[in-house]
């Protein structure tokens, strides 16, 4: 063994510790998680939504192309026919059920780059630890979106004169005015104030 071998060997560990011992008395900044919430960043990708139309039916139509695209099987979702009476979608067909299994998801965002109608989208939302499995599997209804301004919740009838292209080149912008879902969102607006 030459003497510059057992050299790197003797002084191998003592290296070691040099480092440690730097790394000791040296100035760390540390965070106050639970009271300072560090912003992230704009493109992060956090916590699931399901969006909705301006008019307040919902944008998923149930293709399920996200649960295909999903590499950890993480979500769930089950399609359903739209009828007259009842209408989610401005589609044929809704997400009867959906489901997202936090437990499983990576956040790798595929779900959403799947998506054709823009549907689902990813939040800025980071604190999903539970301590409970069965409260980490995320059903629709704490997937969708509130409602805003304009807004009716569905199931209802799609904007009058209306077809399902409409919709997705922008020329819905809220709910049709004098339908019965809308003038009692007007009531209850009033009422509130």
């Amino acid at each position: 063994m030459s003497d510059e071998s057992s050299e790197k060997s003797i002084l191998g560990p003592a290296a070691g510790f040099g480092v440690t011992f730097k790394a000791m008395f040296k100035k760390r900044l540390t965070e106050q998680y639970p009271e300072y919430k560090k912003p992230t960043a704009p493109r992060f990708h956090g916590r699931h939504q399901l969006n909705r139309h301006p008019d307040g039916l919902e944008k998923c139509v149930g293709c399920e192309l996200c649960a295909w695209a999903c590499p950890a099987d993480a979500i769930y979702v089950e399609g359903a026919d739209n009828r007259d009476e009842e209408r989610y979608s401005p589609g044929e067909r809704y997400g009867a059920v959906y489901q997202i299994n936090y437990a499983r998801c990576i956040l790798c965002g595929l779900c959403i780059e799947a998506c054709p109608t823009r549907a689902l989208t990813m939040t800025n939302e980071y604190e999903l630890a539970d301590d409970s499995r069965q409260d980490l599997i995320f059903t629709k209804e704490q997937l969708l979106v509130g409602l805003t301004e304009g807004m009716v919740d569905s199931p209802h009838a799609i904007f009058p004169g209306a077809d399902e292209g409409a919709y997705y080149r922008g020329e819905i912008t809220g709910a049709a005015p004098g339908t019965v879902q809308q003038e009692k969102h007007a009531r209850d607006k009033e009422a509130q104030s």
